[in-house]
């Protein structure tokens, strides 16, 4: 029997979809995005995140004055309810995305062997 891996993903996209974690994600991202005060922040914090990322990523070196920024962005965004809301329902599903990222590759792990 022929597996469609193309059609499995689809089908994890659509659960996914329609799970409760994307629908409380996708209710606290809308709720931010209509505070108009809450949306500059939040889209202040991410342009921080990405910003460093992008800096890691390239092999540039972090300063510590831009940790100390990013740390205070991170403080202000958190003290927000619905900001902080919506960032630990992020984490909920990059940690269900993760499990299933585990799963998928078990298969690869048990051949090739778990290098941890």
């Amino acid at each position: 029997m022929a597996v469609n891996f193309y059609d499995a993903a689809y089908d994890l996209e659509k659960a996914l979809r329609n799970s409760d974690e994307y629908s409380r994600l996708r209710g606290l991202y809308d709720q931010v995005n209509a505070d108009e005060s809450a949306k500059r922040m939040f889209d202040n914090f991410r342009n921080v995140q990405l910003q460093l990322q992008q800096k890691q990523m390239s092999g540039e070196e972090i300063t510590q004055e831009e940790v100390e920024q990013a740390q205070k962005t991170v403080a202000l965004v958190q003290q927000h309810d619905l900001i902080s809301q919506l960032m630990e329902a992020e984490q909920r599903m990059s940690m269900l995305i993760g499990e299933l990222n585990k799963i998928i590759m078990k298969p690869l792990e048990e051949l090739y062997g778990n290098p941890q």
